[in-house]
């Protein structure tokens, strides 16, 4: 290779060189701050190509997307001073990148520190002017609403981020309290058991007197009836022993002597003494009875 030709690689290289120390790029993702010798000399760099001096400038480029910050389950106390332990987020991006860049240094972890300390101070602040139904529910939407919006007017100015979004994930009661919280239900819950056992108990007793009482009524009602039919029964069988002897009393008479004697001396082992002209022995003197 002759040397103009090496010359022009090397002047190609060395133009290479200058371009890439000289021009740089801010994507659509990215927020940036220029520094001259540490000191910033452009605060918000729009997306695009842009020049600076060569070992002179640096270029800092922050992430423009919306960030989460998740912070650690804090202990708060509410207005009737309970305890309760509180699990939230955050979401923010960066606004003002030079405040950024001063407060933080860039840092993104700086960042979300004092954000997190920031709102776990409004939390407090603000559960403690609450009690414990209306942070779980009744004012929950509206202090988040209130605490995104201070936190957004605050950390704009102190860390140069836009607080679009502050959320509760889940609060819960400490093991001690859930435990005396849980006894005490459970403790409800027995109470009422009890109560509808009794009630129960009282019930039963009620049901089951009433169908004795209607046992009664109806063994009484059965009873009677049963009267009244062997009542009936024993008139319409007198009636008939009273026509039939009323036919022939003479051989009514024979029959129920007959029937008399064998009552008498069925077992064979039977011993009587009656004067010999007893009347029980009438048919067996004569068998007309005369």
């Amino acid at each position: 290779m002759s040397g103009k030709g090496m010359s022009f690689i090397v002047l190609l290289g060395l133009l290479v060189l200058i371009a890439s120390s000289t021009i740089y790029r801010i994507t659509e993702l990215e927020r940036g701050v220029l520094l001259r010798f540490g000191e910033i000399v452009q605060e918000d760099l729009q997306p695009g190509l842009h020049l600076k001096i060569p070992l002179v400038d640096e270029v800092r480029r922050f992430d423009s997307r919306v960030l989460t910050v998740d912070s650690a389950p804090e202990r708060f106390f509410t207005s009737e001073q309970e305890q309760l332990i509180v699990d939230s987020y955050a979401k923010f991006r960066v606004s003002n990148v030079g405040n950024y860049y001063r407060v933080s240094g860039g840092d993104e972890e700086i960042a979300r520190q004092r954000l997190t300390a920031r709102i776990n101070d409004g939390l407090r602040n603000e559960f403690s002017v609450r009690t414990l139904q209306e942070v779980v529910s009744g004012e929950r939407d509206q202090l988040m609403d209130q605490l995104t919006a201070d936190l957004n007017q605050s950390m704009s100015e102190v860390l140069g981020v836009e607080v679009l979004d502050v959320r509760v994930q889940r609060i819960d009661l400490p093991d001690e309290i859930s435990e005396a919280i849980y006894n005490r239900m459970r403790s409800d819950r027995e109470k009422e058991a009890r109560q509808a056992r009794s009630e129960g108990l009282e019930e039963s007793e009620k049901i089951r007197a009433d169908a004795d009482r209607q046992q009664v009524l109806i063994e009484a009602e059965a009873y009677r009836l049963a009267e009244e039919i062997r009542g009936e029964g024993d008139a319409q069988a007198a009636a008939v022993y009273a026509e039939a002897y009323g036919r022939n009393t003479e051989f009514y008479s024979f029959w129920r002597s007959l029937q008399a004697y064998g009552n008498t001396f069925g077992s064979g082992n039977d011993i009587m003494l009656l004067e010999p002209d007893s009347e029980f022995f009438r048919y067996l003197k004569d068998s007309s009875g005369e």
